[in-house]
C-alpha cells in the first residue's frame, strides 16, 4: 500500500483545456460490437492542495454535447431514454477522495451527478507528465479511465436479444484524456 499523500503536481488552481482534452465513453451494442463517443463541451478543474487530502478535482459536461458520428442514435441518446438532455442538462463530478496508487497513478473518488441521480464513483488517473508550454505556461496531462453501471443513474432503455444478449451493455466505460493549465 503507497502511504503518499502527496502530488507531484504542483499546488495550485489548473484549468482543463478542452481543446487539448477529450470525455470520452464506450458501450457494447449487441454484446459484439464496441460503439465509442464523446462529449464536446465540458469543462473542469483541479485544485491541487499541499497533500491528497487538501486537493479536489471537478468536472461538468454537457449532455446534448454527445456525439457517437451518428446523428439518429445521438438524438436517442439524448432523449428520456439515456440522457434526458432536455431535462437535465449537464452531469457532473466533484472527488471526494484522492489515493495515491503509486508515485503516477492515483485513486479518485467522487460523486457523479447525473439525471438527476448521484452516486459515488470511482476513476483512476494516471499521470503523464507536467511541461512548459511555448508561450510559459504550465500544463500537466493526465489519463483517467472508469466505468459506470447506467442502470443506477435511471437507463433502463434495452431489448434482450434472441441470443441472450442485450441491445446495449448496461456497463460504460469512461476514458478521459485531460490537458489542464495552471491558472495560479
Amino acid at each position: 500500500m503507497n502511504t503518499q499523500t502527496t502530488t507531484i503536481v504542483p499546488t495550485g488552481t489548473w484549468v482543463v483545456d478542452t481543446a487539448h482534452s477529450r470525455v470520452g465513453f464506450s458501450v457494447k451494442h449487441m454484446g459484439i460490437s464496441t460503439v465509442r463517443g464523446e462529449f464536446t463541451e465540458f469543462e473542469g478543474s483541479l485544485e491541487i492542495g499541499e497533500d491528497l487530502s487538501d486537493t479536489r478535482i471537478r468536472g461538468t459536461v454537457k449532455t446534448a454535447s454527445v456525439d457517437t458520428n451518428e446523428d439518429q442514435r445521438d438524438e436517442h441518446l439524448r432523449s428520456p431514454d439515456f440522457f434526458e438532455a432536455e431535462a437535465h442538462p449537464g452531469l457532473s463530478f466533484e472527488s471526494t477522495r484522492i489515493e495515491a496508487i503509486d508515485d503516477e497513478t492515483f485513486r479518485i473518488t467522487g460523486d457523479l451527478a447525473l439525471r438527476g441521480v448521484t452516486n459515488e464513483l470511482t476513476l483512476t488517473a494516471e499521470m503523464n507528465g507536467i511541461e512548459a508550454d511555448p508561450n510559459g505556461g504550465e500544463r500537466v496531462g493526465l489519463e483517467v479511465t472508469g466505468q459506470l453501471s447506467r442502470g443506477d443513474y435511471g437507463m433502463k432503455f434495452n431489448q434482450a436479444l434472441g441470443s441472450g444478449n442485450m441491445l446495449v451493455s448496461d456497463k460504460v466505460k469512461l476514458t478521459l484524456d485531460i490537458a489542464a493549465t495552471r491558472e495560479s
